[in-house]
């Protein structure tokens, strides 16, 4: 029995040793400001620490306590892109925006300048001209920062790219892979993936705009962005857009049913949800508070980017007359602690832990604006919802959920007392969005393997198989005419004319000769 031990303790010792030994060096790159989507990477970079590899990142949230494996170059002061980058006074103002806009207005000005703002850090600067450590993979966010990607070349490692914001349709040709139009919906559209004629047609316009702008506006910006700030390396630099094929893996912010259904590639992996932990005990406050909620508890969060304390007061005073006349107990993320007459039954607080909160049996409605991560929180705990969208992706998951039967929908400009009292009383009454809500929950979490785990598992291959040349496609060494079979449906096309030509004049001299034949004999 000793002898047994001694072994397993022996080979324990060993596995340790060897998992150790193999640390990778990773390099991880996340210098866009996005708190939630800073909950997704954090996710990955904490597995892969424990798992024994050396990580270096690029980061505006520093970790609490120091790791041994752990080098941090920090961005600070964080980059208000809120207050500099959105040309808007109140982000509500986005409900109507055009998809023009919200690209040329909105999300290309936040990618350039945050990534422009990282350049100016001293400490980011000098790691970029003068680190001589040898990586093994560069981990980036695939989220506006492409310029990023010129780390690839000068450390000449893969890459592994973490789409924190769910699959763009830019997605697909960076991995070989050609989007169906006709039946996925471009990712800021309001449409499901059931189009009418009309919303295909849109659609279709829509993802090929968008296509033309990020070539021929967006990435030539961040070419020169990386060809000013890395013009310190050797010989030419190459194009971000072949660095963005090189992309081994993509680790998708998605996972059916709540994303729609989609061919793909080996390189597109779907771990949405990664994020998600067993809830724990809350706050004692707050824990006493949702406990004792003996008809339940509403949910009320807008996210970390939307402020409750910013929406406009006629909208405000509609909805805390309607959580005053309501009998279950509100827990309301709102920025302003201080804020007046507030109902008995209502809890404020600026911060509250979102995932902890819906995973409380009490929890019964979720009101939430549609983010990513929210959508993902609350189909994991199964909270039906009210969705109030705004902007970007928020309107397709919400029109996911309602398709779902999961989820009522409210149009912000449009949200009257009445309207929003109905939304919450028919999820809160209606059996049939737990009901529904649970089996999409189930779906949810039914994986082969946990989300987190798989995600470290291709981060892990990449590294092993020095880039995985074998997942790539060879479509993407094909020009994009013979890519899209434009030269097959050419030559097609030229063969039949061919044909045609070929036969109308063979026809014409077999009846044109005897015609003439017919004439001379009357003749």
């Amino acid at each position: 029995m000793n002898k047994f031990r001694h072994l397993l303790t022996l080979v324990c010792f060993l596995a340790v040793c060897l998992q150790s030994s193999f640390g990778a060096r990773i390099l991880s790159v996340n210098v866009f400001p996005g708190r939630s989507h800073w909950m997704m990477i954090s996710s990955i970079l904490e597995e892969l620490l424990d798992r024994g590899h050396e990580v270096t990142v690029i980061t505006n949230y520093p970790r609490k306590k120091p790791h041994p494996n752990l080098t941090e170059i920090v961005i600070d002061p964080i980059y208000d892109f809120w207050g500099k980058s959105v040309k808007v006074d109140s982000l509500y103002e986005l409900t109507d925006i055009s998809i023009h806009q919200m690209l040329m207005e909105f999300l290309y000005p936040l990618g350039l300048q945050t990534a422009e703002y990282a350049y100016t850090r001293d400490n980011v600067m000098d790691f970029l001209r003068n680190d001589q450590t040898q990586f093994d993979l560069l981990l980036a966010e695939q989220f506006y920062q492409e310029s990023y990607l010129m780390l690839a070349h000068k450390y000449k490692v893969p890459i592994v790219s973490i789409g924190t914001f769910g699959f763009a349709q830019y997605m697909g040709p960076m991995l070989g892979l050609m989007n169906a139009w006709s039946h996925v919906p471009h990712e800021f559209l309001p449409f499901t993936d059931h189009m009418s004629l009309y919303q295909r047609a849109y659609n279709s316009f829509v993802s090929s705009y968008e296509l033309f702008l990020r070539s021929w506006y967006y990435l030539p910006e961040q070419q020169a962005m990386a060809d000013k700030h890395f013009s310190f390396l050797p010989g030419p630099l190459p194009r971000l857009s072949d660095l963005e094929r090189q992309v081994s893996v993509i680790l998708l912010n998605s996972y059916p049913p709540l994303t729609s259904t989609r061919a793909k590639v080996p390189g597109l992996v779907q771990v949405g949800g990664l994020h998600i932990k067993e809830p724990k005990r809350l706050p004692d406050d707050l824990q006493t508070f949702i406990d004792g909620a003996k008809d339940g508890v509403i949910f009320f969060s807008l996210g970390t980017n939307l402020r409750s304390a910013d929406m406009p007061p006629e909208k405000l005073s509609v909805i805390l007359k309607v959580f005053r006349a309501m009998k279950q107990r509100v827990v309301w993320k709102f920025e302003d602690e201080g804020i007046k007459n507030l109902p008995p039954n209502v809890l404020v607080r600026s911060w509250l832990p979102q995932s902890d909160i819906l995973g409380h049996p009490n929890v019964k409605v979720f009101i939430t604006h549609g983010g990513l991560l929210g959508t993902q929180e609350g189909v994991h705990r199964a909270v039906p919802m009210v969705g109030i969208p705004i902007y970007c992706d928020q309107h397709l998951n919400m029109n996911k959920a309602t398709l779902g039967g999961y989820a009522v929908k409210l149009y912000f400009p449009n949200i009257t007392e009445e309207s929003f009292r109905w939304a919450l009383e028919e999820v809160l009454y209606n059996p049939s969005y737990k009901a529904n809500m649970q089996k999409v929950s189930q779906i949810f979490r039914d994986r082969p393997v946990p989300a987190l785990d798989e995600a470290i598992y291709w981060i892990e291959y990449v590294i092993r198989y020095k880039g995985a040349p074998q997942l790539r496609s060879a479509g993407l060494d094909l020009p994009w005419v013979s890519f899209a079979l434009l030269d097959v449906i050419a030559l097609i096309a030229i063969v039949l004319l061919g044909g045609i030509i070929l036969l109308r004049r063979t026809v014409g001299k077999l009846f044109g000769g005897k015609n003439t034949k017919r004439k001379q004999k009357n003749e």
